[in-house]
């Protein structure tokens, strides 16, 4: 509006603000938010964004190549092996059905067939960006949904690669357009035979893993010595900037090099670091596309021929539905997992962008049909969350697990003391503790496929999600003595204990932290009740050591104990500080001491030292020395 830098930062900034705010407060997904202020301020609405939102949305890509290189460094490469038969299999059966779906419709309606190939292979994608934001926010990663999600994504990814290989192969340019799109495109692969096209491929990928092991790591080595932590940030930039740059140069996808050097790093004492310094700014970049991509919507063209779009948009999102059910029918998800999957995948991705505009400009595309597939491919990502909302509001309450939630009357009053939210490695091992001692807890879960196992298995878990109100009623919250929380998802594990102790603050809860930072917060919320995963796993482990270097195990066991009742309460003193600062790390060290100075002390005072209560092993070694004694 008036060409001002800092002018269209604060409309962007403004919109995210406002629109996102509303949307979380509606209960609606973060991702509707940007996509409703990116069609505000855009160009046919207020106006506040003109022809400069195309170079926007190119460079608020760039969001999307750090999301899938923070993905990576969550990968170590012996995991990303062992899912290469579900990445295969599940994303080659949706690209290659989607594919033949959407290129017969496309026939059908009297597209030429190169254009009925190029665009059946767009809407073959779907949109990274969108559906990992969502399962991020809902914390769906573990589930089997998740699971499905990432894998087909992640072919999506890389199948791009030779779709953009191909495409060129349909051009209907003459010579000059040819040397007027290598021009405009500028990758090394152009023009090169195939054989030179595949070696500068594998030689890309061969100095990705190469420059992961013997540049980045030694780099960043060198930077954290420095002690000055902007620099990590930059490096961190770096990385992915260069990666990026390098695969871009060869043709190939940014985003899959990004995951690829994420890959390699994974495995480096560098990937907290990376993730903490990236983090943000993937958030602020993702934010940005979905703006752009919203403002992008060209309603101009809708307006000319509202019916053409309509009726194309609506069988696009029909056929991906379609080949997404039928894809997880194959691989066995259950109905529910099936529905998310189905919904949540059912747009055209981020990378359709790519490959219209580089067919294009081979010529392959017409104006018109640049224009209608772009605002198609704009508005099917942009009704994805609303699609996404109306299956869980609408479809999911009425389909999940088909065993009813309430149970038999004379279990219910036995069951529903103890309601335990969570059944992965943790919950199960408190679950199974339980009803060893007769106590059989309401379990809920949000992963059905696991939910169904644990059925057969005897126990009584019922699918649902626990942040709702009215799932932890059904689960009989109001008759509960005790809600466990074992969820590994700080931010829901938050969301589902206010919304108890706001509702039902007779129901004690107890919750399961990650780690000291995580146990911080929920200190601060008001929660008392706070079990650290890797606490007393960590100290079972001390004391194994010390039994095994000659200290009395009964000893060490009341060691153990003082030293959770000191870690406690340095926990608690902690919790209110500012965190980060030198102040803070001051205290830290100050409480350590403390620490190690009272166990000293307990031990040296013989409180334990000169303990005589029982100790099993030194029992049974008198015993067998009095058994051999009276032999001999």
């Amino acid at each position: 509006m008036t060409g001002s830098l800092l002018f269209d930062a604060i409309v962007f900034l403004l919109g995210a603000i406002i629109c996102v705010s509303i949307a979380k407060r509606l209960g609606l997904s973060s991702v509707l938010g940007y996509l409703i202020a990116g069609v505000l301020i855009g160009p046919y609405v207020l106006g506040f964004i003109g022809e400069e939102g195309e170079d926007i949305l190119h460079f608020a890509e760039f969001g999307v190549v750090v999301m899938l290189f923070l993905i990576g460094l969550e990968i170590e490469p012996k995991n990303f092996w062992n899912m290469r038969k579900s990445i295969a299999g599940m994303g080659g059966l949706q690209v290659a059905g989607t594919m033949l779906l959407s290129y017969l419709f496309f026939i059908l309606i009297d597209f030429d067939w190169k254009v009925a190939l190029v665009i059946s292979m767009a809407v073959a994608l779907s949109s990274t960006a969108i559906a990992m934001q969502t399962i991020d926010e809902k914390g769906l990663m573990e589930t089997t949904f998740g699971n499905s999600a990432f894998s087909i994504l992640l072919f999506q990814d890389i199948i791009v690669i030779f779709m953009l290989g191909a495409i060129p192969l349909l051009s209907n340019s003459e010579v000059e357009a040819a040397a007027d799109s290598h021009e405009s495109t500028g990758n090394l692969l152009d023009g090169l035979p195939m054989g030179y096209q595949t070696l500068a491929i594998i030689l890309s990928v061969v100095l990705i893993i190469g420059a992961g092991q013997y540049l980045i790591v030694p780099m960043l080595r060198r930077v954290a010595k420095t002690g000055v932590r902007e620099l990590l940030f930059a490096s961190a930039l770096l990385i992915v900037f260069s990666i990026s740059f390098l695969m871009e140069y060869v043709g190939l996808s940014p985003a899959l090099g990004a995951f690829l050097g994420g890959v390699v790093l994974s495995s480096s004492e560098y990937k907290h670091e990376l993730e903490s310094n990236l983090e943000p700014f993937k958030n602020l970049l993702l934010g940005l596309f979905f703006i752009a991509v919203g403002a992008s919507i060209n309603f101009v063209v809708i307006a000319k021929i509202p019916l053409t779009i309509g009726g194309i948009l609506l069988a696009i999102i029909l056929i991906k539905a379609l080949i997404l059910f039928i894809t997880g029918k194959a691989f066995k998800l259950k109905l529910d997992q099936n529905l998310l999957l189905t919904f949540s995948l059912a747009q055209i991705g981020e990378f359709a962008f790519v490959l219209l505009s580089f067919a294009f400009q081979l010529n392959i595309l017409d104006q018109e049909q640049m224009d209608i597939m772009l605002v198609i491919t704009a508005l099917t990502m942009s009704i994805t969350p609303i699609i996404s909302i109306i299956n869980e509001l609408f479809i999911l309450p009425k389909i999940g697990t088909k065993e009813s939630i309430k149970r038999p009357m004379d279990h219910i009053a036995k069951s529903q003391n103890v309601i335990l939210v969570g059944f992965g490695h943790f919950g199960s091992t408190v679950g199974r503790f339980l009803r060893s001692h007769g106590i059989e807890a309401t379990i809920l879960d949000q992963d059905s496929n696991r939910v169904d196992v644990l059925r057969k298995m005897g126990f009584e878990v019922y699918y649902g999600d626990a942040t709702r109100i009215d799932l932890l009623e059904a689960a009989g919250i109001a008759k509960a003595k005790i809600l466990i929380c074992a969820i590994d998802n700080p931010p829901i594990t938050q969301e589902i204990t206010k919304l108890v102790k706001e509702k039902y603050p007779h129901v004690e809860l107890m919750i399961r932290a990650q780690n000291r930072n995580d146990a911080y917060e929920l200190l601060n919320l008001g929660f008392e009740n706070i079990y650290r995963e890797s606490l007393d796993t960590s100290l079972a482990l001390a004391k194994d050591v010390l039994s095994k270097l000659g200290f009395r195990k009964y000893t060490l066991i009341r060691q153990v104990q003082n030293f959770i009742k000191y870690d406690e309460s340095s926990l608690r003193r902690l919790a209110m500080e500012p965190k980060g600062d030198d102040d803070y790390l001051f205290k830290v060290r100050k409480e350590l001491e403390e620490q190690e100075r009272l166990l000293e002390e307990d031990f040296k005072r013989g409180i334990v030292e000169f303990d005589i209560h029982w100790d099993s092993e030194s029992i049974r070694k008198v015993l067998k020395n009095q058994q051999n004694n009276a032999k001999s």
